[in-house]
Formats: C-alpha cells, structure tokens, sequence
C-alpha cells in the first residue's frame, strides 16, 4: 500500500515521500495517527497545494521541541519504587511513569513521547528516549531507588550491588568490634579474680 507521509517518519521517510508500507501499519498508525494519506491523485495534489504550509507549520514545531530538548536532554529523574534486597522491582517502570515524573518537575511530556527499549524491573539508572518531534529526539535518565537517600547514591555512581556490599562490611565491622568489646571485657574479669583459700594456701607452702 502506498501512503504519502505529511511529517517524517523514522525508518520510513521524510514529510512529502511516497512509500511502500504494509496495510495494517498504515491503517493501525500511519493513518489515524495523522503521519500519512493514502497516496491517491487528490491526496497527492493536495498535499502539493498545502505542502508550503505543512512545512512551516513543521519548522515551528520543530524549533518548539528543540527549545524543549536542550532543557529537557540528559536530566535525571528520581522514581521512588518497592523492591526486594536483591535490586528486584516490584513492578516495572513503565512510560507513563516517566512522563509523570517529567511533568511533575515542569517538562510536559506525554507517555507516547518516552521510548523505554528494555522493561525497567530493576534499581539503578536506566535510560529512556524522548521523541519530541519527528525530527528531535533526547535522552534522559531515570534513578530508580528505594528512598531518595538511595537514589542520591545511585546519582553518585554507586550500583545496588556496590551500596549492599558496603552496609555488609559495615554490620560486620560492628559486629566484630563488638566481639572484641566482649573479649577484652572477658581479660578484664580474668586479672580481677579473687584468690580463693585453695589458691593462698598453695602460695603460703610455695
């Protein structure tokens, strides 16, 4: 089926290209979604006819979502989550939560805009892309943690793995100081006997 695209279409073409496309993707996307028209004559040289203002209407949007990316591009977002010892989510993050997030902290963004490749069922930092335009694209980073004293340590550079192998050195560096307390608390108790009568009598035949 051949479709003419009103807007660039990634993989696909640029506004005004006439392509060859599968029915059901034109039909169930192209269509509906407003990115193309069937590639007939009168769509054909109505496009021609509007072309000049399509594009221009293009070129404001595009300088729009540039303005919106150069703040937008590379912040990190903090998602507060549930999650087992291990870095386990309990769910995932999902990309209406990444948009949720952004809109909270004053970047208005809808969930089809965020592309999440990977399903985020973990703690940690994970990368997500945000399509503003058909032309522009940034990237921004979610810190997903347990408490916002996690997620500043993950900010720092630090895994999961890393900051529970740390509070284990340290519960077992107290657990040793306490074993010393104990012994030296033990030696203290050895030297403080009192000698029993058995003890002088062999001191007196010595």
């Amino acid at each position: 089926m051949q479709v003419i695209l009103l807007e660039r279409v990634a993989k696909l073409g640029q506004m005004g290209d006439v392509v060859d496309v599968k029915p059901g993707y034109a039909r169930n996307f192209l269509l509906p979604q407003g990115k193309a028209l069937t590639a007939s004559k009168a769509n054909i040289a109505n496009f021609e006819d509007q072309k000049a203002q399509l594009e221009a209407r293009n070129l404001e949007t595009r300088k729009e979502a540039e303005a919106l990316g150069e703040k937008l591009d590379g912040q990190q977002f903090v998602l507060i989550r549930q999650a087992a010892d291990g870095g386990a989510l309990y769910g995932s993050v999902t990309s209406r939560d990444a948009a949720e997030v952004a809109t909270a902290e004053g970047f208005s963004i809808d969930r089809k805009q965020v592309v999440i490749v990977t399903p985020i069922k973990e703690l940690g930092l994970h990368s997500a892309t945000v399509v503003l335009h058909p032309e522009v694209s940034v990237t921004i980073s979610l810190n997903v943690a347990r408490s916002p004293e996690e997620a500043e340590l993950q900010a720092s550079g630090k895994s999961i793995q890393e900051l529970a192998a740390e509070e284990e050195a340290a519960a077992d560096f107290e657990i040793a100081g306490l074993f010393e307390d104990i012994g030296a608390a033990a030696s203290d108790d050895d030297d403080m006997q009192v000698a029993t009568p058995e003890d002088e009598a062999k001191a007196d035949s010595e």
